[in-house]
């Protein structure tokens, strides 16, 4: 552990005495303002290899969150005598900061590593690792033209990395980042997981292709091999800029896997909502009860998923969907359940440098559950931001979360949250 911190400051150390001399990588995302909006990462070779180069940032969010629940579930008494349905007593107050380590290395002419350590998260006290992976958009070391034409739109990544599905984890906050996400909080339903495996991206003409194999499983193992089977994720879209002030962008993805131990695409976020200790109980603490505000249908064992995401810029204005359905079960199940989700943002940016921005988004799930009850829940984010600079960004937003039709002895029985969320965000 105290080689890890010692690392850790000297990263940031030596991050601090090169950052007026930072450079952009190749074939990379930025983690400020220029970074929004950008999905796959493209294949325009803008940036010169000028040998072995480390670019070292950091992403840190802190909220001030004001927000009331409320829920009207039947009692229920535990071996103490505790009512498990009394919802956790909340008020006004800050958050604990979360803050991410980026380390992004140019290895070779077209080869980068990129490298995400949690330094500080709502679910861990402690440092760890989100993940790792090396990206090709060149393999010069094989001296083929061939192999050097077809990476002209072939981008290969391996490792331990977000798995490709959907369009809504390109927007998503993760832990600390939050400069991609126009608003507060992610989708009700947050499809977002790290697993280990090999993915393939095909770029030509705004034509968009991507094909991986993972492991299934947030982490790697040997045992029940029975069990686990690998996932498949696909995707086909088009993105294209039709003149200076029109984008379109649809895409179509699917996630599946035959058998987990234990799949997490929806419980996949280690780090945790930003909706503290909402619609919890008087025994939860920040740490076990990361999820709050958030629904993961419980599909740990196979699950298919699918979704359709389009994307409209047009000046100041854009639009994005969702559009998903996910089959699945967990394994004391004999049947799989089904959940849909909808999902609309709408983004106006505004100011010389599309500084300001107003945001509004609703955002639906339901489904079955195991006892046979289908119920929803439903979501209203309004707000903004101000991008103070390209790296320091605040967010205003108004919150208000329904659940219906849970069972009687459900905490979430006749639940619903709403209240005001302030966020800081830096990043570089």
């Amino acid at each position: 552990m105290k080689k890890c911190i010692l690392f850790l400051t000297g990263a940031i150390l030596l991050s601090f005495s090169s950052f007026a001399q930072q450079k952009d990588m190749q074939f990379w995302r930025a983690y400020d303002q220029r970074g929004i909006n950008v999905f796959e990462t493209g294949k325009a070779d803008s940036v010169a290899f000028d040998g072995l180069r480390v670019r070292i940032g950091g992403a840190f969010t802190q909220q001030f969150q004001s927000i009331s629940h409320e829920n009207s579930a039947t009692p229920f008494l535990d071996d103490n005598g505790v009512n498990t349905n009394q919802l956790m007593d909340i008020g006004t107050g800050f958050n604990l900061a979360t803050a991410n380590l980026n380390i992004d290395v140019e290895l070779a002419d077209g080869i980068r590593l990129n490298l995400i350590t949690y330094l500080s998260s709502r679910h861990h006290p402690e440092t760890w690792v989100k993940g790792g992976y090396l990206q090709f958009d060149k393999l010069a070391f094989l001296n083929s033209q061939v192999f050097d034409q077809i990476m002209e739109k072939v981008t290969i990544k391996v490792g331990h990395m977000e798995v490709n599905y959907g369009d809504s984890h390109f927007r998503r906050s993760d832990n600390g980042n939050a400069f991609y996400n126009p608003f507060v909080g992610n989708y009700i339903m947050d499809a977002f997981a790290t697993e280990i495996g090999a993915e393939v991206i095909y770029q030509n003409n705004g034509f968009i292709g991507v094909a991986s194999m993972t492991g299934g499983e947030i982490q790697g193992g040997i045992t029940n091999p029975g069990k686990r089977k690998p996932s498949f994720i696909g995707k086909l879209g088009y993105d294209k800029t039709l003149d200076n002030d029109l984008r379109l962008r649809m895409t179509g993805s699917v996630y599946t896997t035959a058998g987990s131990v234990n799949n997490t695409l929806w419980a996949g976020d280690r780090a945790g909502s930003r909706y503290y200790l909402v619609m919890v109980n008087t025994l939860a603490s920040t740490s076990n009860s990361l999820t709050s505000g958030r629904f993961s249908p419980g599909m740990r064992d196979n699950v298919t998923a699918m979704v359709l995401n389009p994307f409209v810029a047009y000046r100041g204005l854009e639009l994005f969907g969702t559009l998903e359905q996910s089959k699945g079960k967990a394994s004391n199940e004999s049947v799989d359940r089904t959940w849909n989700q909808v999902g609309i943002d709408a983004v106006y940016r505004f100011g010389s440098t599309d500084n300001y921005y107003l945001a509004g988004r609703y955002n639906q799930v339901g489904g079955e559950m195991p006892d046979g009850l289908e119920p929803s829940i439903s979501r209203v984010q309004v707000g903004g931001g101000w991008f103070i600079t390209k790296n320091i960004l605040a967010k205003l937003e108004y919150v208000n979360q329904n659940y219906q039709d849970f069972a009687p002895t459900d905490i979430l029985n006749g639940g619903s949250f709403n209240g005001i969320m302030i966020e800081g965000v830096i990043g570089f």
